[in-house]
């Protein structure tokens, strides 16, 4: 049997919380093995380190953009600050979006920034990535409004309306399931899952956030205080959990996850 390998489509390798034990992290990945992950930037201040770790290490497709949960912070430069780093590397757009969850938030402002940030993938052909939380109708109303990407747009973490998935396929969609669908209270999220064709399906692990339940944890890992927290290995086990869901040979179901990454975020050489 070839060998698996496997493919993160969401994660944020930058994350403070991960920072202290980077080297450690990365030798726990390799040995898995992971081939490709994306690693998403949130705002302006930590695309730095975002291109920093993608410069490092050739299997990270670097990400940036702006989360909704930050548009407050964008300086008025943001969007040049954006274009800069695109420009750097081969590179996606994300995470971006629109959240009515969060507390405060100013969503003519979210609609602004995504909208702008969207368009920008679109003029450049790059795979982006969505978030959305509480604001579906008005995110399928914009995607259905505005020029999309040719190459698709991935929705992390897809927690949706099952009604609408037909919808966003149509449009382009691909849909990243997280380890955190496992734990028992989120049955309507994996229902959806098993509606979502096997050639729109990607894995992700949203590290350090969206802790699997502990037989999903194959590597343990705590923050600076001592709160577990999301370890990017933990991929495999997600795998696992996914193949199960689906009723899917894990190594057919990693064969397809990795045609459906490389379709959608495979950048230019480096």
């Amino acid at each position: 049997m070839a060998k698996l390998e496997f493919y993160d489509a969401h994660n944020h390798l930058q994350d403070e919380r991960l920072k202290p034990n980077w080297s450690a992290i990365w030798a726990d990945a390799q040995s898995e093995p992971i081939v490709g992950m994306v690693v998403n930037g949130s705002r302006e201040s930590d695309w730095q380190e975002v291109l920093n770790l993608a410069q490092q290490h050739p299997v990270i497709i670097p990400s940036f953009g702006y989360h909704p949960w930050y548009v407050k912070e964008r300086t008025p430069q943001w969007r040049e600050n954006l274009i800069d780093f695109l420009d750097r590397i081969p590179s996606a757009i994300g995470e971006i979006g629109l959240d009515r969850w969060v507390k405060d938030y100013d969503f003519l402002a979210q609609e602004e920034v995504f909208t702008w940030q969207l368009r920008l993938a679109v003029e450049r052909d790059l795979p982006v990535t969505f978030h959305c939380l509480k604001a579906w109708g008005r995110m399928l109303e914009i995607l259905q409004a505005e020029p999309l990407p040719r190459r698709g747009f991935l929705l992390h973490s897809f927690g949706g309306p099952v009604e609408m998935i037909p919808l966003l396929i149509k449009l382009g969609a691909y849909f990243s399931l997280s380890g955190y669908f496992a734990h028992a209270r989120k049955e309507r999220q994996r229902t959806a899952f098993r509606q979502i064709p096997r050639d729109r399906l990607l894995i992700e692990t949203d590290a350090p956030d969206q802790l699997p339940p502990p037989e999903l944890i194959l590597h343990p890992l705590d923050d600076a205080q001592g709160k577990p927290i999301n370890h990017p290995a933990n991929l495999l086990g997600i795998y696992n959990f996914a193949a199960q869901l689906l009723e899917t040979p894990v190594d057919e179901l990693t064969a397809q996850v990795a045609e459906n990454f490389k379709r959608l975020f495979q950048p230019a050489p480096r």
